[in-house]
């Protein structure tokens, strides 16, 4: 019996054991039960996989334990796609007892920040990042923290928190002691956030970032005795410097891209301790003030208005500098000798100032760790010597844009040491050959030449240089072939060789290059067949071959080149129809390889010796001015200069937006795929001789600026699906076969009658009405009730627009008023603004212009009556939606809403049919002077924006007409045919300069 006893004893204590969880389980169930709760909140669980209720939470994916207790210290789930509202992360995150450091940076979380009620944070939390997500709400909402006492860091950097009105009277972020405060890159704005966030004082604040967001003000650091590390770059500060104390902890201070101003030296004269100072793009003035060098490692003052020389005190921080930055400011001078002495710098930029000399090869020599060295937009004169072949370290070496002249050094790349990756010689006076010894830069990855007077030939020992990724040589005097040995360098990216003598066919080995993606050979003297296999170079961009003597037919293959947005093939001897292939990759591109390259585009006024719709180089490092040397050497007026960055960021759906195909011999009809490139923005075609109807598929090409299908055999009708085309702004269809009657509505009531000339079948607006029998009783009827519609809104409408300019003037007199007391702006009226075409949210392609377009004022409260690009109107008409556009509420009376064109289509009104009799009855002589107002509102409508009077001139009539004078010729500057000429000003301005753009 015991003996049965003992076993049921000993069976129960082992089942006992077996029921009772591991020590760890005890300790931690709080903990696993809380992250098992989390991982069920999450979109998708599955990405936390071995969080499992049976496991150790110890083992759990990103999870760290104490090394005692077993409990859970750490989670770290950075740039995990986890997908959840913040609610989950307080409820069963911040709450796990024993938590210490959690880092949800880039886990996409959303909502705004806040505690659910009962809810308490661990108290030794001191850690929390969750910088990179969507979280929202307002600055107030990191009260919240509060219930976390020893939270030290918080970084919520990249999210969207505001900073309302409301929170001004609010008591700020009293109780938080922060040691560790990121708040980059969010959404606040306004002149009280600092204060707000710093209401509890900043005795402990050691690390403070606010950069990328819009706050404005007076800021005081005086205060802060332990800050380390400032960043508040690329705000909206306007006021003085702020004061920084003794400071004697700073190390690190960033205010750049705002627009402080006053004393730098006397605001940060007391951080003995400062390493990294950054001021660039502010309003300092003066000459550099003496700063703090002791520490300093990295000095960034560009951007600037720093005047005189580079001052001797700047040398006593050499012996610890290893960045110097004073470029784009108004420095005078030669490079003084003694910088020789900065033996540790690694990157010096003097780059577009005033400076002058030669170039001081023997100081920079002495320079012996400098990898970076940026001279480029001064005005450096001399020959380059062999001797800066035997620097050291080289890596980078920028001397565009300067007066430098003589041969290119042979001896370059000759040293022992060859470490020379960049060579930017664009924009000088350089003379001579190409030197085929650069072909011992064999780790060159950048070879720019352009914009000189080299002649000779490409050296094919370039081939050997398998690095390379551009090489630009555009704009010299080179001839002969272009080498098969480039074909070799598979690291090729781009290859711009336009405007010189160049000869031959292209290589046939081009598609080795595949990481091509600019390709721009025109102006040249080029011949043969274009290669088939360009179709695969699948990230080819821009492909440019116009004006050379390629003929055969258009490779269909073009269409497998999946990155292709840009083709130019126009002034060539291409025949054989226009491939439907071409425009198998709409729809698919995604634009991912031209970034950041700087680009002009010149807008051709069209002549006999010019021909195409305009043509796009490659800019950087070329100064604006010397398009003037393009003009004197080519038969092309180029009055509008559009110039900018490429930023293309197609969302996987793009399509060419630029296609020229003029001045060929293809033949045949427009294929109908054409209506796939939904992007598309110019789309010429004239100038061949194509055949058949216009596809009625143009109409799909919702982004439509510039369409040119002049000089063909086109017959049939305009299709009536044309008037789709909204942003249609130029047209021309003249010289073909077209009959019947031009379409009515959208953007065709506001296009001339030179757009349609030598149709012979063609009638109606503007041309003469269509006289057919068949159609006179209701062409009758209509033009009736239009008279009608005339009468009722001509006046309607004039009187609205008289009025609009009436209010324009008495504007303008006080703008004038108040803009004579400022410096008179730069006289350059080179198109130079901004203009997205991806017709989605993202900029597809930065084309740049000003346009003369008719705004509501009130539209642009904080800039009005100013230049405006096209960046403001894209932001003022929330991206031209159509809620935006003038003249899209209830007007019915005015025809497809199209104010403009109503009122040039009703032009020749009777003059009792415009104005209030009334008034003429009063003063007959009136109608003088309101003709002649209503002769500078009508100018003001031309349908070539260049042609239309600027806001000075409109004054200047309006002052004339007011003082009795009428209409003075001299006085003006109207064309032959009413309109306002700026060709005048842009050669003016281009022969002046701009300030230096920067590569």
């Amino acid at each position: 019996m015991k003996t049965h006893f003992f076993v049921l004893l000993l069976s129960l204590t082992f089942l006992s054991l077996q029921a009772s969880p591991p020590p760890f389980f005890t300790s931690a169930n709080k903990d696993t039960q809380n992250l098992i709760n989390f991982k069920a909140a999450l979109s998708n669980p599955s990405l936390l996989e071995n969080w499992l209720p049976s496991q150790n939470p110890c083992t759990f994916t990103g999870v760290k334990c104490h090394e005692t207790t077993n409990r859970v210290s750490s989670i770290g789930l950075a740039d995990i796609s986890l997908t959840c509202d913040f609610h989950p992360v307080a409820t069963f995150l911040l709450t796990l007892e024993n938590l210490e450091s959690l880092s949800l940076k880039s886990a996409n979380i959303s909502g705004s920040i806040s505690f659910p009620l009962g809810s308490k944070c661990s108290s030794v939390l001191s850690y929390l990042d969750l910088s990179q997500n969507s979280l929202s709400g307002s600055v107030s909402g990191i009260a919240t923290f509060r219930s976390c006492p020893a939270l030290k860091s918080l970084n919520l950097s990249g999210n969207s928190i505001e900073f309302s009105v409301l929170e001004e009277k609010s008591s700020g972020l009293r109780g938080l002691s922060f040691e560790f405060l990121d708040l980059s890159f969010n959404k606040i704005v306004g002149p009280n956030a600092v204060p707000f966030i710093l209401s509890e004082g900043c005795n402990e604040l050691k690390h403070l970032s606010l950069k990328g967001n819009k706050v404005s003000g007076d800021i005081d650091f005086s205060s802060c005795k332990n800050l380390q590390y400032v960043d508040v770059s690329a705000n909206n500060f306007s006021s003085s410097v702020p004061s920084f104390g003794k400071c004697l902890a700073l190390e690190h201070l960033d205010i750049s891209a705002n627009k402080f101003h006053g004393d730098l030296g006397h605001a940060i004269g007391g951080c003995v301790k400062l390493n990294f100072l950054n001021v660039t793009s502010n309003k300092f003035t003066g000459p550099i003030p003496v700063l703090p060098t002791a520490s300093l490692q990295s000095l960034s003052l560009g951007g600037n208005l720093f005047e005189g020389g580079i001052p001797l005190h700047l040398m006593a921080a050499c012996p610890g500098l290893v960045m110097l930055d004073l470029s784009s400011n108004n420095l005078t001078g030669s490079v003084p000798s003694s910088l020789g002495s900065c033996t540790s710098l690694e990157a010096f930029d003097i780059s577009a100032n005033n400076l002058t000399g030669e170039l001081p090869v023997d100081t920079l020599l002495k320079m012996t760790s400098l990898k970076r060295l940026d001279l480029a937009y001064n005005a450096f004169y001399g020959g380059l010597p062999d001797s800066f072949s035997q620097h050291p370290s080289l890596e980078s070496l920028d001397l565009s844009s300067n007066s430098l002249s003589g041969s290119i050094p042979t001896g370059l790349c000759q040293g022992p040491s060859n470490n020379l990756k960049e060579l930017y010689l664009q924009n000088n006076r350089f003379t001579g050959f190409v030197p085929d010894t650069l072909s011992n830069c064999s780790q060159l990855t950048a070879l720019h030449l352009s914009f000189n007077y080299l002649t000779g030939t490409i050296p094919s020992s370039l081939g050997s240089l398998y690095e390379l990724r551009d090489l630009n040589l555009w704009f010299n005097q080179l001839h002969g072939e272009i080498p098969p040995e480039l074909m070799n360098i598979k690291a090729l990216e781009t290859l711009i060789l336009d405007f010189n003598e160049l000869t031959g066919v292209i290589p046939s080995g081009i598609s080795n290059c595949t990481n091509l993606n600019w390709i721009s050979l025109s102006n040249n003297r080029l011949s043969g067949e274009i290669p088939s296999s360009i179709g695969k170079l699948r990230s080819l961009t821009i492909l440019k071959l116009s004006n050379n003597s390629f003929y055969g037919r258009i490779p269909p293959g073009l269409g497998d080149c999946r990155s292709l947005i840009w083709l130019d093939l126009n002034s060539n001897f291409l025949n054989g129809t226009i491939p439907p292939e071409l425009f198998r990759q709409s729809g698919s591109i995604a634009v991912n390889f031209i970034r950041g390259k700087r680009y002009v585009y010149l807008k051709n006024e069209k002549s006999e010796q010019c021909h195409g719709e305009g043509n796009l180089l490659e800019f950087a490092g070329i100064r604006l001015e010397q398009l003037s040397r393009i003009s004197s050497s080519h038969p092309c007026n180029f009055s509008r200069v559009y110039g900018e960055y490429t930023r293309p960021t197609f969302n996987d759906n793009g399509s060419m937006i630029f296609l020229d195909l003029s001045y060929n011999m293809l033949s045949g009809s427009i294929p109908a795929a054409i209506g796939s490139m939904k992007f598309l923005y110019v789309l010429i075609l004239g100038h061949n001789n194509l055949s058949g109807n216009i596809p009625q598929e143009i109409g799909n090409l919702a982004g439509l600026d510039i369409l040119d299908l002049s000089n063909n055999r086109l017959e049939g009708i305009i299709p009536q699906s044309m008037t789709d085309l909204s942003l249609l702004s130029e047209i021309d269809m003249s010289n073909n076969h077209l009959t019947g009657m031009i379409p009515e509505g959208g953007q065709f009531v506001t296009f001339l009658n030179h757009s349609f000339l030598n149709n012979s079948g063609l009638c109606g607006i503007p041309l003469p009405p269509c006289g057919s029998a068949s159609g006179s009783s209701s062409n009758l009827g209509h033009q009736k009730s239009r008279r009608r519609q005339a009468s009722l809104a001509g006046s309607v409408a004039m009187g609205l627009l008289f009025s609009l300019f009436c209010i324009f003037g008495l504007l303008i007199v006080a703008v004038e008023m108040k803009k004579r007391k400022k410096k008179k702006d730069s006289a350059l009226d080179i198109y130079i603004d901004s203009r997205s075409h991806s017709g989605t949210a993202n900029t597809a392609w930065k084309l740049t212009g000003r346009e003369a377009l008719s705004i509501s004022l009130t539209t642009f409260e904080s800039k009005p009556l100013r230049k405006l690009t096209f960046a403001d109107l894209i932001e003022a008409t929330n991206g031209f939606h159509n809620d935006s556009l003038i003249g899209s509420g209830d007007s019915s009376d005015f025809g497809d809403n199209n104010l403009v064109g109503w009122v040039k289509q009703h032009a020749n009104l009777r003059i009792s049919d415009v104005f209030d009799p009334v008034l003429l009855k009063e003063d007959p002589s009136l109608e003088v002077e309101l003709l002649e107002h209503l002769n500078i509102a009508c100018a003001c409508i031309d349908d070539r924006p260049w042609k239309r009077p600027t806001m000075i001139e409109v004054m200047t009539r309006f002052k004339e007409i007011q003082a009795g004078s009428g209409l003075d010729s001299q006085s003006t500057t109207a064309t032959e045919d009413g309109g306002f000429s700026a060709v005048e000003m842009v050669d003016m301005s281009i022969k002046e300069g701009p300030e230096p753009i920067k590569q």
